[in-house]
């Protein structure tokens, strides 16, 4: 009942206490005999001290003192008078302050209440949000604890890792990415780490990718977070290491055509020569068989021109990783054209002498020929393998095509019967040879690994001694412009940028 008569406007409990004290003090007037009625003012006290400030309820006190005073029938005994006003007075002025402050600290309650919610509103308007940016990210985000283990993870690093909805939590994030196995900013006690890191990734299926990583450590109460951002790379290694293939069989073609055009002058040359002697029929002392001589050594000087020192400067090479690399690359490719790619590489092999851009690119080219090759068979397989014997380091490329018709006219370029210009093989065995490699076919007979058809062919490299370097005086990967980390044996390499 109370609550009904504090509800309303201020004015209007404030009228509502003022009718209650007055008929209360009219009660307390009409009724005749010793029947104290003063207590009543209690309740009106509480209405006024909801809507009144501290100087107005005293002021109310006061009069409902007066009333009860003068309604009641005291006797008045100024010794008993005194005390007994000074109490029905304290007792009136503490209800008013006391529904004061209960109104008071109601208010303010509220007002906490309804900040607190706002603020609430705002934090899951923001999650809700963040939510939405997280999961519509292409990039695969997640986040993982001290132990390497994801705690969450947005749909894109699903279908980047290859793994059911909903199943990476609980798992450790180096199973997919290797490289964050060791990283050092998970410790305890370690401050925020915030890089870019280059590194390869692998899919549940066993597929491998490169990975753009953008990740920072954090502190919580639990201990230490790490917030990773990754995204697949490969096609863009893909497209760059297509388009370096492409502008060097390109610049190749420019290059091998002008000579080729010299060569055809001084054949037409020689032949016009050729042709004086047959007519003259006297070939000693002929100044024509002179010229035909001249001509000859320019011919051979100028046939002898070849690509060499056109590359860049051999250095020590990690094959193992610009094998994985070339996996990167290829292997999706070759997927969906349902050619499966096998690659075995041998533990522990040694760094090669070469320059790492010419090696993809004839790699690159030996994959393209089998890839062509592949076409119209049932069988379709590439089997890459590396391994270390004597004073080389052997890499064989095989595949399960209709093979070598003529070898014999292997490496070389302007072939009448070559799909392209020929060039690719011609321009890959001068590349192997500029960095004392050599690239040679091997006939079907004298490969270790028997299939039914095919063709074979052999790259070998000559490895580093331990402890050199390469002519440019640099690691390996070095040249790439980018510093790397240091891998276990069977790690990926990894490219830090801080």
């Amino acid at each position: 009942m109370l609550a009904r008569l504090l509800r309303g406007s201020a004015r209007n409990v404030f009228f509502r206490a003022a009718l209650m004290i007055a008929a209360i003090a009219d009660v307390d007037w009409r009724v005749e005999g010793n029947i104290p009625l003063g207590f009543l003012y209690l309740i009106p006290m509480l209405l006024v001290g909801s809507v009144l400030d501290r100087w107005q309820i005293a002021l109310v006190a006061g009069v409902c003192t007066i009333l009860t005073e003068v309604f009641d029938n005291y006797d008045w005994y100024t010794w008993a008078a005194i005390p007994r006003d000074i109490l029905i007075f304290a007792a009136f002025i503490c209800a008013g302050f006391f529904t004061l402050e209960v109104v008071r600290s109601r208010q303010t309650m509220m007002k906490h209440a309804g900040r607190l919610e706002s603020e609430m509103q705002a934090r899951r308007e923001a999650e809700e949000q963040l939510q939405v940016l997280i999961e519509s990210s292409p990039a695969g985000v997640f986040t993982a604890d001290s132990d390497g283990k994801i705690l969450l993870a947005n749909e894109a690093a699903h279908r980047l890792f290859g793994v059911d909805a909903e199943s990476l939590p609980g798992r450790p994030a180096h199973e997919f990415l290797p490289s964050l196995e060791n990283l050092p900013a998970l410790s305890r006690g370690r401050a925020a780490f915030r890089t870019v890191m280059q590194c390869r990734g692998r899919r549940a299926s066993g597929e491998y990718f490169l990975a753009d990583v953008w990740f920072s450590t954090y502190q919580t109460n639990a201990g230490s977070r790490l917030a990773a951002m990754v995204v697949d790379a490969s096609e863009d290694l893909r497209s760059r290491e297509e388009l370096s293939l492409n502008q060097m069989l390109a610049g190749s073609r420019i290059l091998v055509a002008a000579v080729s055009h010299e060569i055809r002058n001084v054949a037409g040359a020689i032949a016009m020569a050729h042709a004086n002697l047959s007519r003259s029929g006297a070939v000693e002392g002929n100044r024509d068989l002179e010229a035909l001589g001249s001509l000859v050594e320019a011919l051979e000087r100028i046939a002898s021109i070849d690509l060499r020192g056109r590359t860049g400067q051999p250095a020590s090479v990690d094959l193992t990783a610009l094998l994985e690399e070339l996996r990167i690359v290829v292997e999706p490719v070759l997927s969906d054209q349902e050619i499966r790619l096998d690659l075995d590489v041998e533990r522990g092999l040694p760094a090669v002498w070469a320059d790492r851009q010419s090696l993809m690119q004839v790699f690159l080219n030996l994959i393209r020929n089998s890839e062509r090759a592949l076409e119209d068979s049932e069988s379709r397989r590439i089997s890459i393998s590396a391994r270390s014997a004597a004073d080389r380091v052997v890499i064989r490329f095989s595949d399960t095509g209709p093979g070598v018709s003529r070898p014999e006219h292997l490496f070389k370029p302007f072939q009448n019967d070559a799909r392209d210009t020929g060039l690719g093989l011609y321009l890959s065995r001068a590349f192997m040879r500029s960095f004392r490699g050599e690239l040679r076919y091997e006939p079907a007979g004298l490969d270790p690994v028997p299939h039914a058809a095919g063709a074979t062919f052999i790259v070998e490299l000559a490895p580093v001694p331990a402890g050199e370097k390469g002519a440019n005086g640099k690691d390996p990967d070095s040249s790439r412009g980018r510093p790397r980390a240091v891998p276990r044996e069977s790690e990926p390499v990894a490219r830090i940028r801080t």
